[in-house]
């Protein structure tokens, strides 16, 4: 069985920082290119981080570049997402995402709010 279980997400001030984890299972994490996505309240979904099978290819949206950073360990089969200089505008739902050529899988979510 597949699973994809993120953790991490919590109520933080401006200018703070979250690390956001997300597990693997039942699936060859190490194939897969693995991506941090988020959606905010009605907003679409937008991809946030990407890291290739190997780690050593990442690539990021405009908005978080500088500030958060993904990294992967593929002997634990899990996904990381440190996010450092939170703004109001990080909040939303995380969601961990992993491809490779056909296959996709999602996570559940972890909410990330940024709030004083």
């Amino acid at each position: 069985q597949v699973r994809l279980v993120e953790s991490g997400g919590d109520l933080v001030q401006p200018g703070g920082s979250l690390r956001l984890s997300c597990a693997a299972s039942g699936f060859t994490f190490s194939m897969y290119t693995m991506s941090w996505y988020r959606q905010a309240p009605g907003k679409e979904r937008e991809l946030v981080a990407s890291i290739n099978k190997y780690g050593a290819s990442r690539n990021y949206a405009d908005s978080v570049k500088g500030r958060f950073t993904i990294s992967r360990d593929n002997a634990k089969s899990t996904l990381y997402l440190q996010m450092n200089s939170l703004k109001p505008e990080d909040t939303a739902v995380y969601y961990c995402n992993g491809d490779y050529q056909t296959r996709t899988y999602w996570g559940q979510g972890t909410q990330v709010t940024v709030s004083s």
